[in-house]
Order: C-alpha cells, then sequence, then structure tokens
C-alpha cells in the first residue's frame, strides 16, 4: 500500500473500493457525485457544542428525579461509546480501501464529525457533573452497555483483522474479504441509522418537556449529521446493487440476505432491551417502553427500504409513534442563529486582527 500512487488512474471507472490506490485529490469530476454533495453537506453543517449553552441544563438536572437521571446518563454514556466507535471506524476501515475521491473526501468529513460528536459528550458532562471522569469511568463497568459494544464492533473487528492479513498475503480470499466488507456495512448502517434512536428520542423527550434544552439541541445537531453519515452507507450499498457491476459482491448481497435481516432483527431486540434497562426506576412523560419498541421497529423498516430491502415490521411507514421527535431530526427545524440555548457568540477564544489605535475613540463609559 501506498500513500500516493504514481500511476495515471481514470478514477471514473475505478471501484468505489478495492481498486487502484489513489493519488491527486481532485474533485473536478466525479463517478458518483452524490458523495461530493454529502461532504458538502457535512461541511455546510459544521458546528461546535460550545456554540449552545447549558447554564440551564445544569439546574435542570439537578431538578430531575432519580429515575430520570439515569436514563439521561446512561444514554449519555451509551452515546459516548457509539460515537467513540465511528470516531475511528470509517477512517480505519473504509478509507485504506476507497478508490475513488469523493467518497474518500465523503469518508474523511464523516470521520471529522464524528470526533466532534465524541466532544459534545465531554462538553455535556463537564457542564452537568462535579466530577466527569466518574461518568467516563463506569461506562465499560455497565454491562448493559458491554454487551452491546460487542454487537456494534463484531462486523469492524472482523473485517479490519481479515483486510490486514489479505493485503499482507496471508489470505487470499476475495469473496470472503468482499463478504466481510458487506456485513460490515450493514453493520454500519445498522448503528448509524437505529442503534442512537431510542436514546435519541429520551433527549428530545427531555427537551419537549422544556428540560435539559441545550443537551437536546447538541444532541439533534448530532442526530442530522448521523442522517448524513446514514445516507453515505446506503448510497455505497445501493451503488454496489446499480451501478458497480460487481458481480460477486451482488451474488454475496443476495447470499448475506437473511443474516442480514437478523441483525436488523438483533438491533432492534437489543433497543428495546435498553429502553427496558433505561426504565427500570421509573419512565418520563410522553416515552414508555412499548412506544419506544414500537419506535425502533418503525425506524428499522425505514432502514430496510432505505438500501432496497423489504420491511420486516407490522407498521405502517405513515404512523410514526413518536411523531413529535421528526422536529428534532429534521435539518429544517434546526437553526442556525442563535437562540435562547445558545451562547453569545458564535467563536469562543477569536481574535479580532482588525483593531486600530483609534478604534475605540468615539467610546464612553
Amino acid at each position: 500500500m501506498s500513500i500516493f500512487n504514481r500511476k495515471k488512474i481514470n478514477y471514473l471507472k475505478q471501484p468505489m473500493f478495492f481498486g487502484e490506490e489513489l493519488n491527486t485529490q481532485r474533485y473536478d469530476d466525479f463517478k458518483y457525485p452524490i458523495f461530493d454533495k454529502l461532504t458538502q453537506t457535512q461541511l455546510g453543517y459544521f458546528w461546535r457544542p460550545e456554540e449552545v449553552s447549558l447554564q440551564k441544563d445544569r439546574n435542570d438536572y439537578q431538578s430531575l428525579d432519580e429515575g430520570q437521571k439515569h436514563i439521561f446518563t446512561a444514554n449519555l454514556k451509551y452515546q459516548t461509546l457509539l460515537d467513540s466507535v465511528q470516531g475511528r471506524g470509517p477512517a480505519l476501515a473504509l478509507l485504506p480501501y476507497c478508490s475513488i475521491p469523493e467518497l474518500e473526501g465523503c469518508i474523511i468529513a464523516w470521520d471529522f464529525m464524528e470526533s466532534i460528536h465524541s466532544r459534545s459528550y465531554t462538553y455535556i458532562m463537564k457542564n452537568l457533573y462535579p466530577n466527569p471522569g466518574e461518568v467516563f469511568d463506569t461506562i465499560l463497568d455497565t454491562k448493559e452497555i458491554v454487551q452491546r459494544a460487542e454487537s456494534v464492533t463484531k462486523c469492524y473487528d472482523d473485517f479490519i483483522e481479515y483486510a490486514q492479513k489479505y493485503q499482507l498475503g496471508y489470505v487470499k480470499d476475495t469473496r470472503l474479504l468482499k463478504k466481510k466488507f458487506y456485513m460490515m456495512l450493514i453493520s454500519i448502517n445498522i448503528l448509524e441509522g437505529i442503534r442512537f434512536y431510542v436514546s435519541f428520542a429520551c433527549t428530545f423527550g427531555f427537551g419537549e418537556l422544556r428540560l435539559m434544552e441545550g443537551s437536546a439541541k447538541i444532541i439533534s445537531f448530532i442526530a442530522r449529521d448521523e442522517s448524513q453519515h446514514l445516507a453515505i452507507t446506503q448510497h455505497i450499498i445501493k451503488n454496489y446493487k446499480k451501478f458497480e457491476k460487481d458481480k460477486e459482491m451482488i451474488s454475496i448481497m443476495n447470499e448475506c440476505e437473511e443474516e442480514v435481516y437478523n441483525m436488523y432483527k438483533q438491533a432492534v431486540e437489543e433497543e428495546k432491551a435498553w429502553a427496558t434497562y433505561l426504565f427500570k426506576d421509573g419512565s418520563m412523560i410522553g416515552l414508555s417502553e412499548t412506544l419506544l419498541g414500537n419506535y425502533v421497529e418503525y425506524i428499522c423498516n425505514k432502514r430496510l427500504r432505505g438500501i432496497g430491502l423489504d420491511p420486516i415490521y407490522d407498521i405502517s411507514s405513515r404512523n410514526n409513534p413518536l411523531p413529535w421527535t421528526k422536529h428534532w431530526l429534521s435539518s429544517r427545524g434546526q437553526q442556525n442563529a442563535p437562540q435562547e440555548t445558545e451562547i453569545e457568540s458564535y467563536i469562543i477564544g477569536g481574535i479580532k486582527q482588525d483593531i486600530e489605535e483609534n478604534t475605540f475613540g468615539d467610546f464612553k463609559l
């Protein structure tokens, strides 16, 4: 593997992955323009957690009962785990094997935005808890989180390990390499498209009650980003089905269809179990285990349709069990101008360079 391929390459004839190694990062002509569009959208959404004030959240958190504190903190811990995985995953597993510049740029932007998400959870913890280190240190002490961590990381680890051996020549089964890659894509699609949504709904539920509104706003920005990351995986999968002309990959997709459905079903059951764990000490107004269970089934059907598979749950696509979440999840529902939950300036620690000696000459106290 080389950091810069010295051969001339026609990127328009390259596959998305496992083609020639990349050389010039050029964005003038694209095999798949959608990936450049997704990059531009991600960059346009750029934000920092420090733009949102959590002063009211600090007081709100103290007013929550113990059951509500458990719901909020457990979700924060789990979201930290998920974005810790995604803060590394795309760069480690996808970038080394990417063969077209627009997709490479898209993955780089994706990975960077995941680091913003991880910093956001730290920002929330530092503002809400007297000792945020205790919250971080107990993430892996929570068996319900550790159990789900295995499902989240298994396909990543399987592919990365096999791909490294394949590159070194220890294994040579290209079909198995592609199969592990495809199963990892499905796992990422599930992570970005399903595994966050019970936690999202709970945080948005607090926001609907006018509680923890700053945190809910930050999570809404994260959800907006995750919808773009979900779209990346959906387009990669759909491109393989429609445009890549990779007969071996099409064969693998057909062969693995039942296994893929089982992965989605497992994720739904794990999310339902998570809802049970969240509400073990009490519930919150507007949410219940049953509602969240129906919601995650509804979300799962949407994700399956998004990659060209049939829905598996008997719930109408028009019957969102939590319709009020749409506002929080919609990019059109998010305003870029500062609101009452945001701080007074866009840039923290910025330095103005164009000050002259007489700039404040007419200023009087």
